[in-house]
């Protein structure tokens, strides 16, 4: 009789070290997931807040806060500096020329038909908070 319970004690061993092997491989990969370098998006308190301008503000608010304070939107956060940073790299023209004719998912003029050049790069700006080369 000591056999079987040699036996049993040898097999819950081995299944105990194997699911000790399996948790560990788990825990390493959540480990491995959390590494990533992406940033953290925008906080909300980020998202809410409006140019210093009072008129850019406006504008802001009424066309550009839509998209650019909407996660789901697609659009790039307003305040997403990584988000941001290849647009920028672009360059001013290019970015103002998406804002007037669109691009992708973006409307013709950002929904803002009365808006200037130099509104849009101030809008830019603010949204991006980086400086257009």
């Amino acid at each position: 009789m000591p056999a079987p319970t040699a036996s049993l004690r040898f097999s819950s061993v081995v299944t105990l070290y194997r699911l000790g092997r399996v948790a560990l491989w788990l825990a390493l990969g959540g480990l491995l997931v959390a590494c990533g370098d992406k940033p953290a998006p925008p906080s909300a308190a980020t998202l809410q807040q409006l140019p210093d301008d009072s008129e850019l503000a406006r504008i802001y608010d009424s066309s550009c806060k839509l998209c650019h304070a909407n996660p789901a939107s697609g659009a790039p956060l307003t305040g997403d500096i990584q988000a941001w940073r290849p647009r920028i790299a672009q360059g001013a023209d290019t970015l103002l020329d998406h804002s007037i004719n669109g691009y992708n998912g973006m409307p013709p003029m950002g929904l803002c038909m009365q808006c200037s050049e130099e509104q849009f790069l101030g809008l830019i700006r603010f949204m991006s908070a980086q400086d257009l080369q």
